[in-house]
């Protein structure tokens, strides 16, 4: 049987204490919250699982969703919060999904898939879908819920965005906080509903006869060949990764259905849409402008990346200062006194705020707000004084390290009056996508900027004098650079009155 834990970076914080935060948004009204003594944050580890629902021919993933989780005791004018795992038990649900056989056709193989005998709605883990999670080291986690899309009240109809309830009591069982974190999952994945392909059989017969394979000795585990890092960890199976494979075999797709539209083939989905954050809501990204086109994204597994455990990571578009860091997944990632990042800025995929209104509900419930948790009182229970998370870094530390080993790229005119239109240009070594981003003199991103590079190689580019909400920007220094892979060029731009 291949293992089916997801590799977790383990995290050697039990109890952390709090540095101060700044001020970054706090409501006029937050004293009268009744917050208790606890907050409970919580989130998916990914912003989106898939699974089949059909699992009779071919399994590519079954029911295996995660919920993470923090538990802070909160600070008050004399005392700093804490994170706290002993003495707490953290339970979870799913209010209106009490079951899932019948719902999938999984348990009726489970046998023949993963070599195991599970009772009814118990998933891999042995979890189901109610029951506690683990506690780790700085924080909890609950991995491989068997949850399907399809609620009691409506079994047939897919929702991807359901509500767990988790719930934090101490131990005497007591209810010291709640939250309810979106659990996504979606069927949407399917080769034949896709429109794309006739019958899973005639999938299995257009594959290669190696080792003996045989398209009709069903049911197929796609992760018997192929490698899929959530299911065999990081080997690449006989037939190589299966995300190399996928991405290899429909790499025409970059031609005949570029962006997001040919990704939503296979990723959930024209109905489920899961690339549902700020970044895609507000600032128009798409999967490409992180994962590249579905050539490269194969080319990069065939060069030594490993699926699932080498990915984007934000402090590409952002300045170390506001990214993970190097060789930690953002998924994992800890910030501010040994918060997950995703604690305050939600799941991969779904960063706060949300085009799901089931996102945002619990950043709301806690700060009265969508978007990134920046009421500092949730946690400290005061407003405290100080640099809090990402702090402020000065302006020659971030000229050094966006400007350091780059080639020039031109601005005019420099300096410029607010709202004048800067000219940007330099020259790149390959036409080939790449980021034109706008950074303040703290090391923040405030725009993505179009750019285009011309046959000669040109790279051209202007930027407005506006930030990404269409704000005019105030007076100071700010940065632009380029970048495609590990080609990169800046330039500074000084704004003036």
């Amino acid at each position: 049987m291949h293992s089916t834990t997801p590799q977790r970076a383990a995290r050697s914080v039990a109890v952390v204490g709090f540095v101060a935060l700044t001020l970054l948004g706090v409501r006029s009204d937050a004293d009268t919250r009744d917050l208790g003594t606890h907050v409970v944050l919580s989130w998916n580890d990914l912003g989106m699982h898939c699974m089949n629902q059909d699992h009779a021919q071919i399994s590519i993933l079954p029911p295996y969703n995660d919920l993470v989780a923090q538990v802070i005791l909160r600070g008050n004018a004399t005392t700093l919060p804490q994170i706290v795992t002993d003495g707490v038990t953290l339970e979870y649900s799913i209010p209106g999904n009490t079951y899932s056989v019948g719902k999938t056709d999984f348990w009726d193989y489970a046998q023949d898939l993963f070599g195991v005998i599970l009772p009814p709605n118990v998933g891999l883990t042995g979890r189901g879908l109610t029951g506690t999670f683990d506690a780790l080291s700085g924080y909890f986690e609950a991995d491989g819920i068997p949850i399907t899309p399809f609620t009691d009240a409506n079994p047939t109809v897919e929702d991807p965005y359901q509500q767990a309830l988790v719930i934090a009591r101490d131990a005497g069982g007591a209810e010291l906080a709640r939250v309810e974190p979106v659990i996504p999952v979606s069927t949407e994945v399917s080769c034949v509903s896709g429109g794309c392909h006739g019958s899973i059989q005639g999938i299995l017969n257009q594959h290669e006869d190696e080792g003996g394979f045989n398209p009709n000795n069903t049911p197929i585990l796609c992760a018997q060949c192929h490698g899929m890092t959530p299911l065999t960890g990081p080997n690449p199976g006989t037939a190589g990764y299966f995300s190399r494979r996928i991405h290899e075999k429909h790499d025409f797709l970059d031609q005949s259905m570029p962006g997001i539209a040919g990704c939503y083939k296979c990723h959930p989905g024209q109905n489920t849409s899961c690339l549902r954050g700020t970044m895609s809501t507000n600032f128009g990204l798409v999967c490409q402008d992180c994962h590249g086109n579905m050539h490269q994204v194969s080319d990069s597994i065939g060069n030594g990346r490993t699926p699932w455990i080498d990915e984007p990571a934000c402090r590409t578009c952002h300045t170390a200062t506001y990214g993970e860091p190097v060789g930690t997944l953002y998924r994992n990632a800890v910030g501010h006194g040994g918060v997950r990042c995703a604690a305050c800025h939600d799941s991969p995929h779904a960063i706060a705020p949300s085009r799901v209104d089931r996102d945002n509900a619990k950043m709301i419930a806690l700060q009265g707000h969508a978007g990134t948790l920046s009421d500092c009182t949730v946690c400290h229970g005061v407003v405290p004084s100080g640099a809090g998370p990402h702090g402020i870094t000065s302006t020659a530390v971030v000229e050094g390290e966006l400007l350091g080993g780059a080639s020039k790229l031109a601005t005019f005119p420099n300096p410029v009056r607010a709202g004048g239109l800067v000219r940007i240009r330099g020259t790149a070594e390959s036409t080939d996508g790449g980021h034109l981003l706008v950074f303040d003199a703290a090391g923040r991103t405030i725009r993505k900027l179009e750019a285009s590079v011309a046959g000669s190689r040109e790279l051209t580019g202007a930027w407005d004098g506006r930030n990404a909400r269409g704000e005019s920007v105030a007076p100071g220094v700010y940065f632009v650079r380029w970048t495609r892979g590990e080609e990169k060029a800046t330039g500074k731009v000084v704004v003036i009155d």
